[in-house]
C-alpha cells in the first residue's frame, strides 16, 4: 500500500491512513506500506539546501530531503501501534533498498527482502519511506521527484506481492481530467502500455518510472483514493483502477473501448529553426547537443526542402528547458547554419491513447476532423503504436479535450434518476 503526500499531510490524515491500513491487515493480509513526505515538505527541505549552499553537494542534499519520508514512516508506525497493531518502520538502508550512486536521481538496483518478509510473516506491518535508497558506498540516495511510486512498485516486486495499491487524491484513472470534462468516466482496467503513454503525456496519476517498473516486473497496480470515509470497506472491495497486462485486460473486458483516454500537457514549448541546410548531418547538429544536455525533445517536424536546399525544422522541448535550449542553439548558429530561431511557449500537447488503435483504422482521421470542425489548428503531430499527439494553441486546450472526448464516445451516459 502506498500513500502520497496529501494523504500524509498532518496527524489527522495519518490517522485516517492508519485506519485504512489496519482494515486491510484485519483481513489477514501481510501488509507493507510505503509513504511519501507530508505535502510541501520536500519543497521546504530543497529550499533549505539551496539557502545553505546554492552549489550543494548532491549526496548531502539527499541526506536532507530523504528526512521528510523518515518522519512520516515513523509517525505512521506510531499511530498504528496506538491502534493496537504490530508495526515498525524500515528506512531505505535498513531493508536495504540498494540503488546506484546517482544522487538526487538514483535508480533502484535490488531490494534484499528476507528480513522484511520475515517481519511481515510474524504479523508486523512494515512501514517504509518512499523515495530513498542506499548507494554502493553506503550513502543515502533519493530517487528523484515522485520517486515514492517507484519505491512502492519495487517493494511490491521484491515481496512478490499480490498487488500494489497506490492511494492518491483521485479514486482511479479517468478517461480524461474530470475537472475539464464532467462526463469523464473512471476506467476499471488500463494496460501498462496505456498508462505509460498517459503518464508521459500529462496524466498526473502515476509517475512514468513506476509504471515502466510495474510493467517490467509484472506488478499488478491499483489506483485508489485515500480520501474515503471512516469505516469504508478495504481496497479489495473498492472499485479503483487496475493497471495490468494486455492479457489480463483482454480476459476481463469484453466491451473494450477503442480509445482509453485523452491527456493534455501544457508544459511544452515549440521551437522552429528556419532555413536549415538540407544535407546529411544537419539535423544531428541540432539534436546531438540537446541530447548531451539531457534536454528531452518530443515532437519533430522537418518540412519539405525548399529550392535553395534549405528546410525548416520544428520541435518541442519541456517548457522549463526552453531558455537553455534557445541559448545552446544560438551559440551553435553558425555550425548548424539556420537563419532564425522562433519560439512559442503558449502551446499544449493533446494526446489520444488506446491499445485499440493497433487493430482499428480511422483513429487519426476522427481526431483531425473533430478538431477541424471546431476551428482548432494543429501545429505538429507525433504518433506511436497506441498514441496520437497533436500540438495546438494553449488557449484551446480545454475545448480540444472536450471535443475529442465526445468524438471518441468516451462521455459517460447519464442515467435517469
Amino acid at each position: 500500500m502506498k500513500f502520497g503526500g496529501t494523504s500524509m499531510a498532518g496527524t489527522e490524515r495519518i490517522r485516517r491512513v492508519a485506519n485504512i491500513v489496519r482494515a486491510q491487515a484485519a483481513r489477514g493480509d501481510e501488509v507493507a506500506v510505503v509513504v511519501s513526505a507530508m505535502a510541501g515538505e520536500t519543497d521546504r527541505l530543497v529550499n533549505f539546501c539551496r539557502e545553505a549552499n546554492p552549489l550543494y553537494d548532491p549526496a548531502e542534499y539527499d541526506v536532507v530531503v530523504a528526512s521528510g519520508e523518515q518522519v512520516t514512516s515513523g509517525l505512521l508506525a506510531l499511530t498504528l501501534q496506538a491502534m493496537g497493531c504490530k508495526a515498525r518502520s524500515w528506512l531505505g538502508w535498513q531493508v536495504p533498498i540498494r540503488s546506484d550512486d546517482a544522487h538526487a536521481k538514483a535508480r533502484i538496483e535490488e531490494i534484499d527482502a528476507p528480513a522484511l518478509v520475515a517481519s511481515m510473516q510474524a504479523g508486523e506491518i512494515a512501514v517504509i519511506p518512499g523515495f530513498q535508497g542506499i548507494s554502493p558506498a553506503g550513502r543515502v540516495t533519493t530517487l528523484g521527484r515522485g520517486g515514492s511510486d517507484t519505491s512502492a512498485v519495487a517493494v511490491a516486486a521484491a515481496l512478490k506481492a499480490d498487488r500494489c495499491d497506490i492511494y492518491t487524491d483521485v479514486d482511479g484513472v479517468y478517461t480524461t481530467d474530470p475537472r475539464i470534462v464532467a462526463k469523464a468516466r473512471k476506467l476499471k482496467n488500463v494496460t501498462y502500455e496505456e498508462m505509460l503513454e498517459l503518464a508521459s503525456v500529462g496524466s498526473k496519476v502515476l509517475q512514468t518510472r513506476s509504471v515502466s517498473l510495474a510493467m517490467k516486473e509484472k506488478v499488478r497496480v491499483q489506483v485508489l483514493s485515500s480520501f474515503i470515509e471512516e469505516g469504508a470497506p478495504p481496497a479489495d472491495s473498492l472499485p479503483g483502477t487496475m493497471i495490468v497486462s494486455d492479457e489480463e485486460v483482454e480476459g476481463t473486458d469484453m466491451e473494450r473501448q477503442l480509445i482509453t483516454g485523452i491527456a493534455a500537457d501544457k508544459n511544452e514549448a515549440k521551437i522552429t529553426l528556419t532555413r536549415v541546410p538540407d544535407r546529411p548531418g544537419a539535423v544531428a547538429n541540432i539534436f546531438g547537443p540537446l541530447a548531451d544536455a539531457s534536454i528531452n525533445v518530443d515532437m519533430i517536424i522537418q518540412n519539405i526542402a525548399k529550392d535553395k536546399g534549405e528546410t525548416d525544422v520544428t520541435f518541442t522541448v519541456p517548457k522549463s528547458d526552453l531558455l537553455r535550449t534557445q541559448t545552446m542553439l544560438e551559440e551553435r548558429k553558425e555550425q548548424i547554419g539556420f537563419y532564425r530561431l522562433i519560439s512559442d511557449d503558449k502551446v499544449a500537447k493533446i494526446s489520444v491513447v488506446g491499445v485499440g488503435m493497433r487493430s482499428h483504422a480511422g483513429v487519426a482521421s476522427t481526431m483531425f476532423k473533430a478538431l477541424a470542425d471546431r476551428g482548432i489548428n494543429v501545429d505538429a503531430i507525433s504518433t506511436s503504436e497506441i498514441k496520437i499527439s497533436v500540438l495546438i494553441d494553449e488557449d484551446e486546450t480545454e475545448l480540444a479535450v472536450r471535443v475529442l472526448h465526445t468524438a471518441y464516445g468516451l462521455d459517460a451516459v447519464e442515467t435517469a434518476a
